[in-house]
């Protein structure tokens, strides 16, 4: 194998292997006991936030509060596309304790001098803050009240008057090309071919399918909401649950009109962030709000307003043929893929790209040919969510696979196994594959797992049916059925990127503090930063400062990136504040720093002769440094032949899923889902479990019952009656076969991402499920009881 294994049963040892037993040995409870206080890289501490959250008083942005405090709230559009004919904000400012009512008129105008809603975006700025003339989705905001109560903000927004003029929607992508522009940037957000081997050549067996994923909220654990104070110099300071605090300030001073160092960005609880947290257009509306009124300005975002407002995965439409020989190797992939990026770009043109260049999966081909499109419509806006557009083409490729087994008559697992790839091995887009790619052994890590036992092999337990306890099922007609997928996702940003990030370090006596702008948005960073200067410098007391944007800029939480650049940086400036420490030392026993070590908060030298606790040669000290961590650079896909090193590095995973389905009703019960992912280091190996747990979840929910329900453009459910996530008798029992240690040599500790990787594999491992079970070809996510119903 290519790397150590850690199951998620047995103790290890660094490489990977079983140690003696010995009579001094801990036992498992106390092994257990030294990973949760140990600090060291590798052990697995309790999270920092972990108490505060469990017990609910964990301080959110909604928990804010101010003196002088006034309440906003924002007017939204009935209408998925209309024109503002005319606007009467006269009967808001009438209403008893508003003090401010705002439209694109009060933001700053565009080029021409007319007002444009100051149009803002993380990639192009093409969302206006406040709709100025139309409004291209449901839920637009375009006005915005300042009241003393919420309540009164509310009847207010509700009482401006506005003449509409309803305009035909654009809900169907495949028409965007052909329909009026609905924006002046046009409908098309950006093409990508894929040009890769030769056209020409066909494969012995071939099999074609359309697939299609749908619309997946990020549903967070909280909706939206920020306090923005007023500064005496005109500017303001936005407490928000941002997860780009520098970014968010830039653009949100240049929607105000004013210098970024007047916008000052105090990060507060982030509820959970996957893509819910971009909205610029909302934190800039704030701050107006307090700009304009003097006061303190509070949002909180209604359940309904944040289906509305925030973005949700692509739908995507992919059609795909895949040749293959007779023995089942793979020779050409085919594919047309169409993101619906709704009424915004957001980060459609990344996402697009991500889905060409994986379109053919963890697989070798030699030919591979991809036209793929990101397209405006007036559907709900979508943007980031984990594995944005890896995920799409995961299913595709998977089902395709799955296809191409039964055409065979080979079992998915041997299809699978037949194609992956290894390091080396190049990608559709030309690059190789230079970091680990253990994609076989992830296969067979959750290959070699034991199944769960079938219902006739535990008679005396409680069978749960999958139409759920007290179900009309009948027994006689559930169906269990086993099936595979792998995946894989970019880490970083790509295509050129400039990812970086700055921390500083300071050592104080028998403290150390960290300063870096890496927000934690669910992800355990900041127990992995005070993890790493523990392991290097040997101190046990690490605070980690709050995050501002006082502070040095260390980029968006996004793609898994704080792991490898935030935590990369917090690393250098680690190694520089201990070679201060122990430069002197070194000097004074004349000889290099490299000789001595530090373990188990003492300093030894390599022949035993120097020995002193950490805490004794910091005494009186004051040692601190700042670092960067800059990846390799990327590079632009090629728009012509979508060639290019567009990527920093790539991490793997696979799933085996076990269903149960209820052949005559069309209900699916996972029962479980077994994973081995590709960790690069397992820095922290339960919070590295409970990632993979959240994304199985999470794919779980696109599987089988997330979807936003829209019509005619308008969001139809926008609540948790409507859209249904998966609660605790829904997920099933999820097992990590493996964290496979293969090191990245160009990554901080070697260690890779795990977040999105989960996500992206678990709902085609679902979907491959309910196809043995079933029979059926299972072509779309959600699955529904139609597409799981026999007969």
């Amino acid at each position: 194998m290519g790397g150590s294994l850690l199951t998620a049963t047995a103790t290890t040892t660094p490489s990977g292997t079983a140690p003696a037993p010995d009579a001094a040995a801990p036992t498992p409870a106390q092994a257990a006991e030294q990973a949760l206080t140990s600090g060291a890289i590798g052990a697995s501490p309790l999270r920092e936030d972990a108490a505060a959250k469990a017990m609910g008083v964990y301080p959110y942005a909604a928990d804010l509060w101010a003196e002088g405090l006034l309440w906003g709230a924002l007017a939204r559009s009935p209408y998925a596309h209309a024109r503002i004919v005319s606007l009467d904000t006269r009967p808001a400012l009438a209403v008893p304790g508003v003090y401010a009512v705002l439209t694109a008129e009060d933001l700053p105008t565009g080029p021409d001098g007319a007002p444009n809603g100051a149009p803002t975006g993380p990639v192009v700025a093409d969302r206006p803050v406040l709709a100025a003339e139309v409004v291209r989705h449901h839920g637009e905001p375009f006005a915005a009240v300042a009241a003393d109560h919420p309540d009164t903000a509310r009847l207010a927004a509700a009482a401006i008057l506005v003449e509409w003029e309803p305009l035909p929607p654009l809900t169907d992508p495949e028409q965007a090309f052909q329909a009026p522009p609905l924006h002046p940037d046009g409908n098309v957000f950006r093409q990508l071919p894929i040009r890769f081997g030769d056209p020409e050549v066909v494969g012995e067996i071939v099999v074609e399918g359309m697939y299609q994923v749908g619309r997946q909220d990020p549903a967070p654990i909280g909706a939206e909401a920020g306090l923005a104070v007023p500064r005496p110099d005109g500017g303001v300071e936005l407490h928000v649950a941002s997860t780009d605090p520098h970014g968010d300030r830039d653009r949100a001073a240049s929607c105000l009109g004013i210098e970024p160092d007047r916008v000052r960005l105090v990060v507060s609880g982030v509820p959970g962030a996957t893509a819910d947290r971009d909205d610029i257009g909302f934190q800039a509306t704030l701050a107006l709000l307090a700009i304009r009124t003097g006061h303190p300005v509070k949002m909180a975002l209604t359940r309904e307003e944040s289906f509305l407002t925030h973005a949700h995965r692509h739908p995507t439409l992919l059609r795909y043929r895949h040749h293959a020989d007779a023995e089942g190797r793979l020779v050409k992939v085919e594919a047309q893929i169409l993101l619906d990026g709704g009424a915004y770009a957001d980060v459609s043109s990344e996402a697009l790209a991500s889905a060409a260049a994986m379109a053919a999966g963890p697989y070798v081909v030699p030919h591979v040919f991809v036209d793929a499109w990101a397209v405006r419509t007036n559907n709900p806006p979508a943007g980031r969510m984990r594995g944005e557009g890896a995920l799409q083409v995961c299913f595709a490729y998977e089902s395709q696979l799955d296809r191409l087994a039964t055409t065979l008559d080979l079992s998915p697992l041997e299809i699978r196994r037949r194609n992956v790839m290894a390091t080396g091995d190049l990608l559709p887009t030309g690059q190789a594959v230079t970091c680990p790619a253990p994609v076989r052994e992830l296969l067979d890590a959750v290959a070699d797992e034991p199944l769960p036992p079938l219902p006739v092999d535990q008679p005396d337990a409680e069978w749960l049916l999958p139409e759920g306890p007290g179900g009309a099922g009948d027994p006689a007609a559930v169906r269990r059925g086993i099936g595979y997928a792998v995946g894989m996702v970019h880490m970083l940003g790509i295509e050129g990127a400039d990812e970086v990030a700055t921390a500083s370090v300071r050592v104080t006596g028998s403290q150390a503090s960290v300063i870096c702008a890496a927000v934690d948005p669910g992800t355990g960073f900041a127990t992995l930063a005070k993890q790493i200067v523990q392991e290097i410098l040997g101190v046990d007391e690490v605070y980690i400062a709050p995050v501002d944007t006082d502070q040095p800029a260390a980029g968006p939480s996004a793609r898994g990136r704080q792991t490898w650049v935030a935590g990369g940086a917090v690393e250098r400036a680690a190694l520089m504040v201990r070679q201060q420490l122990l430069q002197p030392l070194a000097a004074r026993f004349a000889m290099s720093p490299e000789l001595l070590s530090i373990k188990d908060g003492r300093i030894t030298s390599y022949d035993g002769v120097l020995g002193m606790p950490v805490l004794e040669a910091l005494e009186g000290k004051d040692l601190w440094a700042t670092a960067q961590c800059r990846p390799h650079p990327t590079e632009p896909l090629d728009p012509e032949t979508g060639q290019g090193d567009a990527f920093v590095s790539i991490g793997f995973c696979a799933m085996r899923a076990v269903v149960d389905v209820d052949i005559e009703l069309g209900t699916v019960r996972v029962v479980e889902v077994t994973a081995a992912q590709d960790v690069g280091r397992a820095l922290n190996p339960r919070q590295i479990a409970a990632r993979v747990e959240a994304g199985v979840t999470q794919g779980l929910g696109l599987a089988l019952m997330e979807e936003l329900a829209v019509g005619d453009g308008r969001v139809l459910a926008p609540n948790f009656v409507g859209y249904r996530l998966p609660t605790a008798l829904d997920a099933p029992d999820i097992r990590v076969a493996a964290l496979i240690e293969d090191r990245d040599v160009v990554a901080p500790f070697g260690a890779k991402a795990v977040g999105a990787a989960s996500a992206v594999v678990a709902p085609s491992a679902i979907a491959s499920a309910v196809r043995a079970a079933t029979g059926m070809v299972v072509t779309r996510l959600p699955i529904r009881p139609e597409d799981a119903a026999v007969g």
